[in-house]
């Protein structure tokens, strides 16, 4: 009797509730009927590499396994961890030409002359090292500045890839042959040739593991905060939650931005509108 192609066994309901259940209770993923099919696509190549035969003997090991570790590596199989530097320009132009020149003359007249920023569901660091770079901008020439980026995530595997911040030349594309220069090193690989952050990026990015479900360790207030294509896995109780949290982490004047296809639509809230996925707390 042939072994079945772990590709062609069916993922059954009871199976898929069993997941999406212990998804929603850890970290709020709300994983619905129309993600049956992405769940059991990802969940195979897990499920191979582990030796399984079937997704029940898997599910039977990583229940079984008191360390959690399977756990998180499962939910790592299931976030989507796809993005570049400067991604949703947008957001950093309005960053660097309006609310960076504004933010620094209100701290200049208190003598503040600290800025903390937090990238909510970081991926593989482009966005938070992208942040940085233009926090790095804006305050050159500008005196003393103590800046930091908060850059948190629930995937243990993917925050180990973004404290390497190593990358490939599609994924450093948008960063003009200045920024390349000022901020990375290339080396020579098999196969190409690949960028690597510098120091002057990386210690100003602060990499930490965080479930948004949990509780923050994090001391405010933050001047602004990137939860970009995070919201869209979580019901709406969940981001009613997360977004009452981050207005009460945010400085008077703080903004939220938010992924492209996200809105505070639905949401009770005391945010004022900038422009569409940009939020002021007043």
């Amino acid at each position: 009797m042939e072994t079945p192609v772990l590709d062609e066994v069916e993922l059954s309901e009871k199976e898929f509730r069993l997941i999406s259940d212990l998804v929603y209770k850890h970290c709020g993923i709300n994983l619905h009927d129309g993600k049956k099919e992405l769940v059991r696509a990802r969940l195979a190549k897990r499920v191979r590499l582990c030796n399984f035969r079937s997704f029940a003997a898997y599910i039977d090991f990583m229940l079984q396994d008191s360390s959690g570790q399977e756990f998180s590596n499962l939910v790592d199989c299931l976030s989507t961890n796809l993005t570049s530097f400067f991604r949703e320009m947008q957001h950093f132009e309005y960053l660097r030409s309006v609310f960076l020149p504004q933010l620094m003359e209100r701290k200049r007249r208190k003598q503040n002359y600290r800025i903390r920023a937090w990238s909510a569901g970081c991926s593989s660091g482009e966005e938070p090292y992208s942040i940085a770079v233009s926090l790095v901008e804006a305050v050159e020439g500008q005196g003393r500045w103590d800046i930091k980026v908060l850059a948190t995530d629930i995937s243990t595997a993917i925050l180990e890839k973004a404290k390497r911040g190593v990358y490939e030349e599609a994924r450093i594309a948008p960063l003009s042959a200045m920024q390349r220069a000022a901020f990375l090193t290339s080396r020579r690989v098999e196969g190409g040739k690949v960028y690597a952050v510098n120091d002057r990026i990386r210690k100003t990015v602060i990499f930490s593991y965080l479930n948004l479900m949990a509780d923050w360790p994090i001391r405010g207030p933050v001047d602004f905060i990137f939860c970009r294509n995070v919201m869209i896995y979580f019901d709406k109780p969940t981001q009613q939650n997360l977004i009452s949290r981050y207005y009460g982490l945010l400085d008077s004047g703080g903004i939220l931005f938010t992924g492209h296809s996200e809105s505070l639509t639905g949401i009770d809230h005391s945010f004022k509108y900038v422009q569409p996925t940009i939020y002021m707390k007043p």
